[in-house]
């Protein structure tokens, strides 16, 4: 398939991975980017060495385009858009702060920018700060998410229409079916995020995947929304955080219970009564660990028979 966003990225399948904290390491990106897709390397785990090794092995690693994830709340952020720039990397997906502060500086050195988003008025925002095109992700996704609450489903139609550039659908998406729906949304690409966490190639602990496949319905929540909204999978440290909302706990109350590398200590490191382990509703649909480029091709094979279903009514 050829569209604006596989042109944009040279990728063959409009399939994009997640940049997901300390599940999308170097091997992850590859994997998915030499399968056709677009990896992404998440750089908001990592410390400035570190994130430039993972690129350095990522691209002895992959000789297809692959994309870094900046959470432009993150400390680092310079040394980071630094490194990037030294390192050569020509995507750059960003997220969680104002893209007009660095979107600028990444195209004047030849880098295509997306921009991470969850309603109409940043969509905008990014489209004014010159992004090349938008991640519009729903309230099913896994993670940091938007305030509002607003699903894939009605999010997508919305962003398309409001933008004049290429839109990724994110958020619920684990199948060719819901790939298909947000392509009759207005989407180009999809955005995957879940799936690739519990890929062979993911840098998630062991003991979090295994517990994201016994997931079922109803075994994730939208937490700490006074502080940032995050979506969490069912555990302990989740329930807690649960009883003190109820209590009117104020944001300070709720960063003083997330403490200090509680997202690394679930995911990462597998403490899973104690750990914060993102990951999204649709992992009640994810029962295997795979090989990434297995995902890639279950979801393109999916996608192209249920086109071809639709297309027979």
């Amino acid at each position: 398939m050829q569209n604006k966003l596989t042109e944009l990225f040279g990728i063959k399948y409009p399939i994009i991975q997640a940049g997901m904290i300390w599940c999308s390491g170097w091997k992850l990106a590859a994997a998915v980017s030499n399968a056709g897709g677009l990896g992404i390397i998440g750089a908001g785990s990592m410390y400035p060495e570190i994130f430039r090794a993972h690129v350095q092995r990522c691209k002895a690693n992959t000789n297809k385009p692959f994309a870094i994830n900046v959470p432009l709340l993150y400390p680092d952020v310079k040394e980071i858009f630094d490194i990037i720039v030294e390192e050569g990397v020509k995507i750059v997906f960003t997220s969680a702060g104002n893209p007009a502060t660095w979107t600028s500086l990444l195209k004047s050195h030849g880098i295509t920018v997306v921009h991470v988003i969850a309603n109409t008025k940043f969509a905008l925002k990014a489209q004014a700060a010159g992004v090349d095109a938008i991640v519009a992700e729903g309230f099913e996704a896994g993670g940091h998410n938007g305030r509002e609450e607003t699903t894939t489903l009605c999010l997508v139609p919305m962003i398309t229409e409001a933008v004049t550039i290429p839109v990724i659908a994110a958020g619920g998406i684990a199948s060719g079916k819901a790939m298909l729906a947000a392509f009759a949304l207005g989407a180009e690409a999809v955005q995957i995020g879940s799936a690739f966490a519990t890929a062979a190639e993911s840098s998630a602990h062991p003991k979090f995947k295994e517990h994201i496949l016994r997931a079922g319905e109803g075994d994730t929540a939208l937490r700490m929304k006074a502080l940032v909204p995050v979506r969490l999978l069912n555990n302990p440290f989740s329930q807690a955080v649960a009883t003190a909302e109820a209590a009117g706990a104020t944001p300070a109350e709720l960063l003083k219970l997330l403490g200090r590398a509680r997202a690394k200590a679930g995911m990462f490191e597998g403490d899973l009564e104690e750990g914060e382990l993102e990951i999204g509703q649709v992992a009640a649909m994810i029962k295997t660990i795979k090989p990434a480029a297995e995902i890639i091709q279950e979801i393109w094979n999916d996608f192209l028979d249920a086109k071809s279903r639709l297309l027979d009514i």
